[in-house]
C-alpha cells in the first residue's frame, strides 16, 4: 500500500467524493444531468493539472457501466488507437454498453491520429474523452472538436484543496494511523498552485521524512522539506510563469543571450514548443510591430514550421527566430494605439458613425443622406476627410516610435495631415 502515491490511494471512488468543479458534477452542474440520463456526448476536459480531468472521466465510465479504455497521447501511436476501436467494435457486436475511450493529453495527438478517432465518434463506436491542458481551438482539429462537447475544468480553490488534505489525513489508510496535524498549511497549498495531485505528494514527501511520533505541518516545515524536491522547472506551475515572463522581457529588452538561454530552461523543462511559438507570435506584434512588419511574418513561419517538426530539431528554429527578434528594432505603437482606442471607445460609449462614411444599399438609406459627400480617396489622395466621429475629431491613437520604419510613418502622416493630428 505504502508504494502507492497518496494521490492514488485517495482517488474518489464515486463522483460524489469529488472535490471542486461544482459547475459541473453539482447537483446542477451540467455534465451531471448528461450522466444521469445516461446520455453523455464525446468530451473534451481542458484544464490545470491535478483538478480531476482523469479521475472524472474514470467515475463517469463507472457510473454509466460502460467499459473504459484509456491511451496516453505521450506514448500511443495510430496503431493503438485503431487496435483499441476495433475491440470497441467488436464489443458493440455483442450488444454491450459503447466503451469509453479516454486519451490524456489529446493535444500532443498529431492530426493523423487525431484523424483515426473520427469515424468512431462519428458512427457511435466509441464515446471519446479527451484530456487536455491546452486550449483545444489550438490543439484539437476542428473535425473531432465539432462533435465533442468541450468542459472547462477549473483550479480548485483554497478552500478545496484544504478539505483533500484533510481528507488525505483522515481517510487514507497510512496517513490516518500516524499523528499528524495540520497546524498550517498557507506553504502546500502555494506550492502546489491548484494541483491536487502535486499537493498531496508533497504533503506524503513531508509525512515521510519526519521520524517523530507526533507530525505538525507548518509552513517552515513544508519549505525545508519539500523545496529542494521540487523541480525548478515546473511548466504547469509558479516556474512556468516566471521563466515566460524572463523569456519575453529578455526578447523584449534586445538581449539575446539571456532570450536564448531563457528558451532552452524551457526546452530542457518539458515545455510544449507550440506554447513557446504562440508567444513569440504575439510578442511579434505587441513589442516589435511596425518597427520590423517582417518580424510577425517569421514569428508566425516559426509557429509553422514547430507544429511540422516538433522536436528536438524545432529547437534550432525557434532560437533562430528568438534571437532574430531580439535583434530586431522594437516598437509598441501598435500595441499603444490599441490600448487608446478601446479606452476611448469605453469612455465615449457608441459614437453614431458620419452619415457620408456609412453604406447606402438602398434607395431610403441614400435619401436620408447615407454615403453623402464621400470621396473615394483614390480619386482626390490631397483631400482630407474627416474619418473619425465629431466628437473625438483630431483624436492621436497611434503615435509612432522612435525607429527608422515608423519615423518615416510620422513624416508621411505630419505631411499628410498637417496640424490635425499633431504628428
Amino acid at each position: 500500500m505504502q508504494n502507492i502515491p497518496l494521490a492514488e490511494r485517495i482517488r474518489p471512488k464515486k463522483l460524489s467524493e469529488v472535490i471542486g468543479q461544482e459547475h459541473l458534477i453539482g447537483e446542477k452542474g451540467t455534465l451531471k444531468t448528461a450522466i444521469t440520463n445516461k446520455l453523455i456526448p464525446s468530451m473534451i476536459f481542458w484544464g490545470p493539472p491535478g483538478v480531476g480531468k482523469t479521475t472524472l472521466s474514470n467515475l463517469i465510465a463507472q457510473e454509466l457501466g460502460r467499459p473504459f479504455y484509456t491511451l496516453s497521447a505521450i506514448n500511443s501511436g495510430v496503431k493503438d488507437v485503431r487496435e483499441v476501436i476495433h475491440k470497441a467494435s467488436s464489443l458493440g457486436l455483442f450488444g454491450k454498453d459503447i466503451p469509453i475511450l479516454f486519451i490524456d493529453e489529446i493535444h500532443r495527438f498529431s492530426k493523423a491520429q487525431q484523424d483515426s478517432l473520427l469515424g468512431a465518434v462519428e458512427k457511435g463506436v466509441i464515446t471519446l474523452i479527451g484530456a487536455t491542458t491546452e486550449n483545444p481551438s489550438f490543439e484539437v482539429i476542428s473535425a473531432l472538436l465539432s462533435r465533442s462537447q468541450v468542459y472547462v475544468l477549473e483550479s480548485l480553490s483554497k478552500e478545496d484543496l484544504q478539505e483533500l488534505l484533510e481528507r488525505a489525513i483522515k481517510q487514507d489508510e497510512v496517513l490516518s494511523k500516524l499523528n499528524i496535524t495540520l497546524k498550517e498549511t498557507e506553504s502546500l497549498i502555494q506550492i502546489s498552485a491548484g494541483d491536487a495531485r502535486k499537493l498531496l505528494n508533497i504533503l506524503e514527501l513531508v509525512v515521510i521524512s519526519i521520524d517523530n511520533k507526533e507530525i505538525v505541518i507548518t509552513n517552515d516545515l513544508v519549505v525545508e522539506k519539500a523545496q529542494q524536491n521540487i523541480v525548478r522547472y515546473d511548466k504547469n506551475g509558479e516556474q512556468h510563469y516566471d521563466i515566460i515572463s524572463a523569456f519575453i522581457k529578455s526578447i523584449r529588452g534586445s538581449d539575446p543571450n539571456a532570450a536564448v538561454y531563457w528558451l532552452a530552461r524551457m526546452i530542457e523543462g518539458g515545455e510544449d514548443v507550440k506554447f513557446i511559438a504562440r508567444r513569440l507570435l504575439i510578442l511579434a506584434s505587441e513589442d516589435i510591430g511596425n518597427a520590423n512588419p517582417t518580424a510577425l511574418v517569421i514569428a508566425n513561419n516559426c509557429f509553422q514550421a514547430v507544429n511540422v517538426i516538433g522536436l528536438p530539431e524545432s529547437r534550432i528554429t525557434l532560437s533562430q527566430v528568438v534571437i532574430y527578434l531580439a535583434c530586431s528594432a522594437k516598437s509598441n505603437a501598435s500595441y499603444m494605439a490599441i490600448n487608446e482606442a478601446q479606452d476611448e471607445v469605453r469612455k465615449s460609449g457608441n459614437l453614431s458613425v458620419p452619415l457620408k462614411l456609412r453604406n447606402a444599399p438602398s434607395k431610403l438609406m441614400k435619401e436620408l443622406g447615407y454615403g453623402k459627400d464621400y470621396i473615394y480617396s483614390h480619386n482626390k489622395p490631397s483631400d482630407k476627410q474627416e474619418f473619425l466621429p465629431p466628437e473625438i475629431s483630431g483624436k492621436t491613437l497611434y503615435n509612432p516610435s522612435n525607429n527608422s520604419k515608423e519615423n518615416a510613418f510620422r513624416e508621411g502622416l505630419k505631411n499628410l495631415w498637417k496640424e490635425k493630428y499633431n504628428y
